[in-house]
């Protein structure tokens, strides 16, 4: 037994460099399989590989971009169910303020509606005004349509769920942006990525000193890519573990910790809540969404009412006459006109209250409120998709090139030691 320790003594101050380098090249695997995994969750964005009959046959795309609809899904489930709703979004807005900020744009669009219309369903009557009877027509109809804006405003607020789909906004608007997709993963995690990186190095190392002492001891070649095989898939669990548990802080062998999303709230919600409120719930977003999205024949419904009723108004006791002069039929036409008319302009004059919007919607600072109020396994929801959504790909991959790396260094071990 003597003799076989002093032989495994001798073979090691021969070779010391060689064997040294074991666990150094142990880390190496560690952390560089942590690479790849990170890596090959978000990239590429778009399918690269090789495909057949136009589907994606052998390749690869990262893990978030491929699921982006089933991504966006879940973080949009969190973010509408326990953080923020369309009448949160809303109900701070004041018509009559909004109103007053789109006055001179509007007006400007409203006398060319004024002008078409009447060009297109009055024209003879039209053009033998006197230029001061057409500009007190455009002048009075532009006088009224910050009061008729501000009443659409009004309803939306009052039944905001028929005409806004939150979830519909965010989704469509994620799905079709992968990496702003895979910036709201990036930036609420990048510590914890950061984390899985050096956290290869180390436990590499660790492991690497123990696989170094077995080859000492048994010569073994099948010794080497067990071990990298082990590395990989090992160390890439323990990091994914260390991120997101325990919830609460424990002790393990008198040391206290726990998981690093977790550690860390106040941080995650502040650049979660800066980049939901800049890059996705943005005042054009949701304008476009309400004017331009699923809902939006319903708010084109609520404009033609209230066409309708500031033409009743205007008309009044000579409608009857108006609509013998005009048919039922043009009359009509008109005032789906005049709606169509101003539901177009809106997404452009609405522009001028984006920053007051902004301001008052507040959504970044109401995000904060509601993420704070979360309980760690709701907050946790917030990243461990990304994690969740073939977390098994990574880690086998990790093993898998763990075990390749370590076969090549038996190999070059056994032809420098001889």
């Amino acid at each position: 037994m003597g003799e076989y320790l002093h032989g495994i003594v001798d073979d090691f101050v021969r070779y010391w460099p060689v064997y040294s380098s074991i666990p150094l090249v142990a880390a190496l695997i560690g952390w560089v399989t942590k690479l790849v995994a990170i890596r090959m969750m978000f990239e590429p964005i778009e399918f690269t590989g090789v495909r057949r009959r136009g589907r994606p046959f052998l390749g690869w795309q990262g893990i978030v971009p491929r699921r982006a609809a089933r991504m966006a899904g879940i973080a949009v489930d969190t973010m509408t169910e326990q953080l923020i709703s369309p009448r949160d979004i809303v109900q701070r807005l004041d018509p009559e303020r909004i109103g007053k900020e789109i006055e001179a744009p509007l007006r400007e669009a409203i006398e060319e509606i004024v002008v078409d219309v009447a060009e297109r369903y009055q024209p003879g009557l039209w053009e033998r005004l006197p230029d001061r009877a057409r500009r007190m027509v455009i002048r009075r109809v532009q006088d009224q349509a910050p009061h008729m804006v501000a009443k659409v405003i009004d309803q939306i607020k009052a039944d905001v769920d028929s005409v806004f789909d939150l979830k519909d906004m965010v989704v469509t608007h994620l799905v079709k942006d992968k990496a702003l997709l895979n910036r709201i993963f990036q930036e609420a995690g990048h510590k914890e990525f950061r984390f899985i990186g050096r956290s290869g190095l180390l436990f590499g190392a660790l492991i690497g000193i123990v696989q170094m002492i077995v080859w000492l001891l048994l010569r073994v070649p099948l010794v080497m890519p067990v071990f990298g095989l082990f590395i990989g898939w090992f160390t890439d669990w323990l990091a994914l573990k260390m991120i997101f548990r325990p919830l609460r802080p424990r002790k393990y062998f008198g040391v206290t910790w726990q998981g690093l999303f977790l550690k860390r709230r106040d941080e995650v919600t502040d650049a979660y809540a800066d980049l939901i409120a800049t890059e996705i719930i943005t005042p054009r977003n949701v304008i476009d969404a309400v004017l331009r999205g699923p809902m939006s024949d319903r708010v084109l419904t609520m404009i033609e009412r209230q066409v309708d009723a500031e033409l009743e108004r205007h008309t009044g006791v000579a409608k009857p006459l108006v609509l013998l002069a005009m048919g039922g039929g043009r009359y009509g036409a008109l005032k789906d006109r005049i709606a169509e008319s101003v539901m177009t302009r809106l997404p452009e004059t609405l522009r001028y209250v984006e920053t007051y919007a902004a301001d008052a919607m507040d959504i970044r600072g109401t995000l904060v409120t509601k993420m704070r109020e979360l309980d760690d396994a709701e907050f946790e929801g917030l990243l461990r998709p990304a994690f969740q959504q073939d977390e098994w790909i990574l880690i086998l991959t990790g093993a898998l090139l763990g075990g390749l790396c370590g076969e090549l260094q038996v190999q070059l071990v056994l032809l420098l030691t001889g």
